[in-house]
């Protein structure tokens, strides 16, 4: 799996006029889901996106998860993370997983992180969707685990 994490003032994903998903303050996480992924690894990036800290506490140090702040996570699904641009003009996309796979993963990933006792807003798997996203610092990391091609 493979995560990209984003510290956001505000975020909202809609798929075409409906507001699918929205929160303010905490992350904006675009997963991206690989063949090989599995529960284990769900459990140990939701683990992660709910208890990083990189909210700052009152001395401004990142010293505070996303929980620690009342904050939410929107998810969204984002196969092209495992977009591989190397050769030719047009991105492969063999290293995704297929829906099948990843819907599951995906939608465990979002049960795990509300498990955690996270509010979790998503958009909506395999559509087309506009995220509209206020980045705070920006702060910014990539995570991944798993089975994930290189």
């Amino acid at each position: 799996m493979r995560a990209v994490l984003q510290r956001v003032r505000r975020a909202k994903v809609t798929v075409g006029d409906e507001i699918t998903g929205e929160v303010v303050a905490g992350w904006l996480v675009l997963l991206g889901v690989a063949p090989g992924d599995t529960l284990a690894d769900v459990d140990w990036l939701a683990d992660k996106v709910a208890n990083l800290r990189a909210f700052a506490d009152d001395a401004g140090k990142m010293n505070r998860s996303v929980q620690d702040i009342g904050g939410g996570v929107l998810v969204v699904s984002q196969f092209t993370l495992y977009g591989d641009c190397q050769k030719g003009r047009r991105p492969s996309f063999t290293g995704a997983a297929a829906p099948a796979i990843a819907e599951p993963l995906y939608e465990a990933f979002v049960a795990t992180l509300r498990a955690h006792g996270v509010p979790v807003a998503t958009g909506r798997f395999a559509a087309d969707m506009q995220v509209e996203l206020v980045n705070d610092g920006p702060v910014t990391f990539v995570l991944e685990v798993g089975g994930s091609p290189g």
